[in-house]
């Protein structure tokens, strides 16, 4: 059976206009993915140039296949279960500076050159003391990137239209910002003067980037099928689901040169990302969080088998709708098809996310992701969000440690476990209820200040600990 690669497969060729700091399954199924796209249905010509980021990595293996590899996504698309594969064929070549630091080097004298892209974890845009401008290569990426930028500026005399885009896709705040800080501070450390220093602020874009799709990664426990499936082998066969996002917050001139809209690509070009990022972190994760405990004690075990289920399917819904989507500022159709693109990606046959994996320190992802929900509902209607709220009663419950009578592994800090053990051991529903809610190292506040809440929450707790979580549920819901 045949390898794949440039002789064995006809696919095309193009510009060198990118270059990728970032080869893992993330970048090559959701940012290649897009190039790819907009290389097929918008003559983007986008050639990508892929940099190892460290020592170790997947640049040999990519090469050996000429920068091609299969991309399946799976998931529900309008409407339907479904699985498609192709092969992506939009980077050119990979290099590994560690071993050809100067042929890393030399992208910067590429006069095509407009975009950066990458992807080097959360840790990656980190600053390095230790950096220098001789070093071949950077310990860091913003190093190596500081050095490439310099080299630009030198070959092409500070030209104000030789600046790069940069659009970082590391899951940090504002990652843009920090990266351009650091490649900043090494300018000033290393000494490139206030000339290099007007250009990078000038003639560069950093932008800050939201990026939103599950990316499972190499499917080994089904290559044996999937080989014999393409009729060729591919070693960096990637999964990915079909729903995608990518938030761009920049000027308006990188919409105009990024044309993903012309391919009807989810991408969302704006001057202010933080509602996307409040809409993600409450509708996606705060619909996770809400639901774990819930779902759990219910006697489910999977994400997609509690939207199959029609009580806890409901009860998910309804928080959604009715709790988390009016504290949000969006229109109501942008919140409304997130929320229902949300729902697709729950019930995605192709994946299995276990409840219990998300219940990883419950506590803290209920603060940051469901309490700015019930507080902002509240200030906004008046009411107590009911739906949260049970989920709040049934959070506690779960940290009683006991699902129909076995043993739940709880995963949490330390602290965390030891007072609700501690709680527990009281058997008083009203005790528990009030120390959990006056934990300010919980929650950042007293919750009993909050007229009603407490009340409510011992109602439901009473409910699910004397009846069980179905009786409980079922009563709640009707």
């Amino acid at each position: 059976m045949q390898q794949l690669n440039r002789n064995t497969a006809s696919v095309n060729t193009y510009t060198e206009r990118i270059i990728q700091f970032g080869e893992g399954n993330f970048l090559r199924a959701f940012a290649n993915w897009m190039i790819h796209e907009m290389n097929k249905k918008a003559n983007f010509d986008g050639g990508v140039v892929v940099v190892q980021p460290i020592d170790q990595g997947l640049v040999k293996l990519l090469n050996e296949q000429d920068g091609l590899y299969t991309l399946y996504l799976n998931g529900i698309k309008n409407g339907k279960a479904i699985s498609e594969h192709e092969i992506i064929d939009c980077i050119q070549r990979s290099i590994n500076p560690y071993e050809n630091y100067d042929v890393y080097l030399a992208n910067a004298e590429n006069p095509e050159l407009r975009f950066v892209i990458s992807n080097t974890t959360e840790a990656g845009i980190s600053y390095n003391e230790n950096d220098t401008l001789n070093d071949s290569p950077q310990p860091s990426f913003p190093g190596k990137l500081t050095a490439l930028l310099y080299k630009r500026f030198q070959t092409f005399k500070g030209a104000s239209d030789k600046g790069l885009i940069v659009i970082p896709c590391e899951l940090i705040d504002r990652n843009g910002d920090n990266l351009k800080r650091i490649i900043l501070q090494y300018a000033k450390d290393w000494k490139l003067g206030n000339d290099f220093i007007e250009w990078i602020n000038d003639d560069n874009i950093f932008c800050n980037t939201l990026v939103d799709r599950i990316v499972p990664g190499y499917p080994r426990d089904k290559m044996e099928a999937i080989t014999k499936e393409l009729g060729y082998k591919d070693n960096l066969v990637v999964e990915g689901e079909q729903f995608h996002l990518w938030v761009i917050e920049g000027p308006e001139t990188v919409k105009e040169e990024f044309p993903s809209e012309a391919c009807g690509l989810n991408v969302v070009f704006t001057n202010n990302m933080e509602p996307y990022r409040t809409r993600k972190v409450r509708i996606l994760n705060g619909a996770h969080t809400a639901l774990v405990p819930v779902g759990y004690l219910y006697g489910i075990d999977r994400v997609r088998e509690s939207l199959e289920d029609v009580v806890v399917g409901t009860f998910l819904k309804e928080a959604l709708f009715n709790n988390i989507c009016p504290t949000l500022d969006l229109p109501d159709d942008e919140l409304k098809q997130f929320s229902n693109d949300v729902l697709d990606r729950f019930r995605n046959p192709y994946l299995e996310h276990e409840l219990m994996s998300i219940s990883l320190n419950s506590v803290s992802k209920y603060k940051t992701r469901v309490l700015p929900s019930v507080l902002e509902f509240i200030k906004r209607k008046n009411a107590l969000p009911s739906y949260l709220l049970f989920s709040l009663a049934a959070l506690i419950a779960f940290y009683k440690g006991d699902r129909n009578g076995s043993t739940i592994t709880l995963k949490d800090d330390a602290a965390v476990l030891s007072f609700f053990e501690a709680q527990w051991k009281t058997n008083d529903i009203a005790t528990v209820v009030n120390e959990t809610l006056t934990n300010i190292d919980f929650w950042g506040i007293d919750l009993t200040k909050v007229y009603g809440l407490e009340n409510e929450v011992i109602q439901h707790l009473e409910s699910i600990i004397e009846n069980g979580m179905k009786s409980a549920l079922n009563t709640f819901l009707n």
